[in-house]
């Protein structure tokens, strides 16, 4: 299952989850004609998805999207919490608007979204959330908001690793730099400047950690934050 899941990077995690053989239910909340199109994308190469409308402000609304997905295909075995927003902005005058905004997507989303999905997991599942670099450094003059909602991620993904070892469900963060997706447009020049690997990343890098986040070979890591952003913050 994949919370935000209509573009970018939430797309691309989608299609890789279908191509290494997982029903994929993914959600969104105001783009339907592009998660629709992710998922028929998906099933047009022979894989499964559905899209499923939910906020992620919404409790019931996670819970309802859940149990759809687990209607259709069965217990989930992973979780990916990708849902976000990002507003930037001076500290001086950054509105409470945006704030509330940030916290209630970036974390009290996150926390919701694990609820629902842990709830209707099987045991040993995945969960996967995505944070950003930003937690470790703020990207630019303007950044304190979001960095301090990516680091609350990072800091819940250590707790709620020992609060899931018992099912054995781990639960891991990871943390992009600079990815090419509509967030980023418009600042590829200045990014691009900046990574010491001379571009930027593509949803299919995070896709491809994901991945391994979901396979057998991970199943010893919990509670890690792992960053994978081009060496941006070196």
């Amino acid at each position: 299952m994949i919370f935000g899941g209509s573009r970018g990077i939430g797309a691309g995690i989608a299609r890789q989850l279908a191509q290494d053989g997982y029903a994929v239910g993914l959600t969104y909340v105001s783009r339907p004609e592009q998660a629709n199109a992710v998922a028929a994308a998906i099933v047009a190469d022979g894989g499964s998805a559905m899209a499923i409308p939910a906020d992620s402000a919404d409790p019931s609304a996670l819970h309802a999207a859940v149990d759809q997905v687990v209607s259709h295909y069965g217990l989930l075995d992973v979780a990916v919490v990708n849902a976000g927003v990002l507003r930037l902005g001076p500290l001086e005058t950054f509105a409470p608007d945006d704030l509330d905004l940030s916290l209630t997507v970036n974390v009290r989303g996150v926390v919701l979204a694990v609820q629902a999905a842990i709830a209707r997991m099987r045991d040993g599942g995945r969960v996967i959330t995505i944070g950003s670099i930003a937690a470790i450094r703020p990207i630019a003059p303007g950044s304190s908001i979001y960095a301090m909602t990516k680091a609350a991620v990072a800091a819940f993904v250590k707790g709620a690793a020992l609060d899931l070892a018992p099912r054995r469900i781990t639960i891991n963060n990871i943390q992009p730099g600079p990815i090419e997706t509509d967030m980023t447009e418009g600042m590829t020049r200045h990014l691009v400047a900046a990574m010491p690997l001379g571009r930027m990343g593509q949803p299919q890098d995070i896709a491809a950690l994901a991945s391994y986040l979901a396979s057998p070979a991970a199943s010893f890591m919990t509670g890690a934050s792992l960053t994978i952003d081009g060496g941006f913050v070196l």
